[in-house]
């Protein structure tokens, strides 16, 4: 019994990371399908508003359960870690492709990293450090590359890339808050429920501040594009979040953390069936990203002793 379950948990884990690496990679493109009709900020708190909705069954039962200060606190992370990236990924996109903002998404493992060391006390080592300046150099290429100018023309960058490395920021912002605030907290209720508490921010500026719902129900396109952006919170944000953790669970953070390498495969081959035109800049730097993504992440092998050792 044992033995099959163990034989079985390959092949669903590998089912899993592709899942959410095709869910993830396709978030980008979504985002731009999106645009054709919304603004950033409609974008961006649909996106939120869907998420949260969807997870009500499991955020309502256990918000009761929570203290003030944990309240408070979840209220931050679902604005850090939810809420800002909605809108900064949104923005960021009305200038960039969906396959560029794919790959500049791959530095949050970095950036969770320093964070963790210069904040949170965490250590940070050569490897990271190195994964970090690769990383660097490949977004100072990507974001350096355009048509008929040369890399070192300082004139050419495209600044709408900060956004998204800002996002990146908040990523790692936020996972550092988990990992030190919310130790007795599952990770499917911190999500739940951070969005929950961002749920009013964002249902509030979406009918207050924007033209979302007369949008939708007179201007062509709307409902697809409106389509796109439920899937995009739906599947994007909340079901994956489900599936992510149970990966976790049933594999190994380690493993799980290669949906980091896939995502901006899939980002990249959504944008070129979609029309987007990339040069041999944009390549250069999309691999010294993921090169440093991989350096910055890699766990060291630990020596495996035998049991018959004598150390203990």
């Amino acid at each position: 019994m044992t033995t099959n379950t163990a034989e079985s948990q390959p092949l669903r884990s590998w089912l899993l990371l592709g899942f959410l690496s095709l869910v993830w990679g396709s978030s980008f493109i979504l985002i731009k399908k999106g645009l054709v009709v919304f603004s950033p900020g409609e974008v961006g708190a649909y996106r939120i508003v869907s998420a949260a909705a969807v997870l009500l069954p499991l955020s309502l039962p256990r918000i009761a359960r929570l203290n003030r200060k944990q309240i408070g606190n979840l209220m931050a992370v679902g604005l850090v870690g939810s809420f800002l990236p909605a809108f900064l990924f949104a923005k960021a996109q009305t200038q960039l492709s969906s396959s560029i903002t794919g790959v500049l998404n791959a530095l949050t493992p970095l950036f969770v990293v320093l964070i963790g060391a210069l904040f949170f006390k965490a250590k940070i080592t050569l490897r990271n450090g190195l994964g970090l300046l690769i990383a660097f150099v490949g977004v100072i290429i990507l974001i350096s590359v355009k048509e008929g100018s040369s890399l070192s023309s300082l004139s050419s960058i495209n600044s709408y890339a900060f956004l998204v490395i800002l996002a990146t920021i908040c990523y790692g912002i936020n996972l550092n808050i988990i990992k030190h605030w919310f130790e007795a907290l599952k990770p499917v209720e911190i999500t739940a429920i951070s969005l929950l508490l961002a749920l009013p921010v964002a249902l509030g500026y979406l009918i207050s501040q924007t033209d979302f719902i007369p949008k939708l129900l007179y201007q062509e396109g709307a409902p697809l594009a409106a389509g796109y952006l439920t899937i995009l919170g739906v599947l994007g944000t909340a079901v994956s979040l489900i599936v992510f953790n149970g990966l976790v669970k049933i594999a190994s953070p380690v493993f799980a953390s290669t949906v980091t390498y896939l995502i901006p495969i899939v980002a990249i081959a959504w944008g070129v069936l979609d029309g987007e035109v990339l040069l041999s800049g944009h390549f250069i730097g999309m691999i010294a990203v993921i090169t440093g993504v991989w350096i910055g992440n890699r766990k060291k092998r630990k020596k495996v002793i035998p049991a018959t050792s004598s150390n203990v």
